[in-house]
């Protein structure tokens, strides 16, 4: 129980960390991109930023199922989850930074993401299982 509480909790630094982390060396390096109040309205910037956040959100999930060992996408989705009620949360506090369509897709896609995540875990622990067996035989 406590390593589930852990992988969780893991994936979820893991994203804050990349994905926050991004997010202000983006701000640092083409502020011209988000006006004073931090809005962006660019498309392309807005795509950019939704691909960079759910890959780190795969990642993110990828990593609460290596620390799991077991039930990978299980623990995968939990963390989706969890990103989603902290997406919702932020989504509601930063509304205006950002087009509807872009809040409401990124917060539909999270915990497919997250799952993406899992199951690039569990592909990579199979194989890598297959490849064990076939080096016994």
């Amino acid at each position: 129980m406590l390593r589930s509480i852990l992988a969780v909790i893991a994936g979820s630094v893991t994203w804050m960390v990349t994905a926050l982390g991004m997010d202000a060396i983006l701000m640092s390096l083409a502020p011209q991109w988000f006006d004073t109040g931090g809005k962006v309205e660019s498309v392309p910037v807005l795509l950019f930023m939704m691909c960079y956040a759910l890959a780190f959100s795969a990642l993110g999930g990828y990593v609460a199922a290596a620390i799991a060992r077991r039930r990978e996408i299980a623990h995968a989705f939990v963390l989706g989850l969890v990103q989603l009620a902290m997406g919702v949360a932020a989504t509601i506090n930063f509304w205006d930074t950002a087009p509807a369509w872009y809040h409401l897709t990124f917060l539909v896609l999270l915990v497919p993401a997250n799952v993406l995540g899992g199951r690039l875990r569990q592909s990579q622990k199979a194989g890598a299982a297959g490849r064990k067996s076939m080096a016994a035989a």
